[in-house]
């Protein structure tokens, strides 16, 4: 059973969703047993710092960096601080709704998951329509994954993940980009023995409304499956 669930919240200038989503992750604690979350502001230059040095109430842990490093340094920061329990990373943009969470820590607990990553391809209940070339990059990329890691996930770069925090040492990775994700997941396919997927509702956001990835994200996703796949055959 999870004893304790650590809520890592990255965040870079989102100034209107921030505390929306500190809020909504507040109110899931009448849910759940133990609740911890630290957020690490990336070098924000809008708003964001401003709100949350003055809602330190709404959060455990405040990790702040003066430059804006990007979030896999922003999710290495949070790691180090984090030692115990399961962690589920949380993004401030509200792509992915907090109300969710309850479900997906008992069916951790239920299924006696050590991992548990989310799907917006396997039975969603609702997801926004979105990019044609986003969603057939990711089938790519997950399917080059499960190739190599010899794993049947559908969608490998769902923003909802939980890991027993003991299964990842931060200290090995190497990637600070979008090639981060696909790093940990080969991690957790290596170290775990039980992982699991359930399908997350989704609601995408526009470049327009805010929404950062770029078609050059997927040499370096590509990159980082490949890379770290031979990096522990080799080891």
């Amino acid at each position: 059973m999870m004893d304790l669930l650590q809520i890592l919240v990255p965040v870079y200038n989102e100034e209107d969703t921030i505390l929306v989503v500190l809020k909504k992750l507040n109110e899931q604690k009448k849910f759940v047993k133990s609740f911890s979350i630290t957020v690490v502001d990336d070098g924000s230059t809008d708003n964001t710092s401003k709100l949350l040095r003055k809602n330190s109430h709404l959060y455990s842990n405040l990790i702040t960096s003066s430059l804006n490093y990007g979030k896999g340094n922003a999710i290495i920061m949070g790691l180090k601080s984090i030692k115990t329990g399961y962690v589920l990373i949380q993004d401030a943009d509200l792509e992915y709704d907090p109300t969710e969470i309850p479900r997906l820590v008992s069916l951790v607990d239920q299924y006696g998951a050590d991992v548990l990553l989310t799907s917006r391809l396997s039975g969603s209940p609702m997801t926004r329509v979105h990019y044609f070339w986003h969603k057939w990059g990711n089938i790519f990329l997950t399917r080059v994954f499960n190739v190599l890691n010899n794993t049947s996930f559908t969608d490998l770069y769902s923003g909802y993940l939980i890991f027993d925090r003991k299964l990842v040492n931060e200290k090995k990775l190497k990637f600070y980009g979008w090639g981060q994700q696909a790093e940990i997941m080969t991690y957790l396919v290596k170290n775990a023995a039980n992982i699991y997927e359930c399908p997350i509702t989704y609601r995408g956001r526009t470049y327009e409304e805010g929404k950062k990835i770029r078609a050059s994200a997927i040499l370096n996703v590509l990159f980082s499956i490949v890379l770290t796949r031979f990096r522990i055959l080799f080891s």
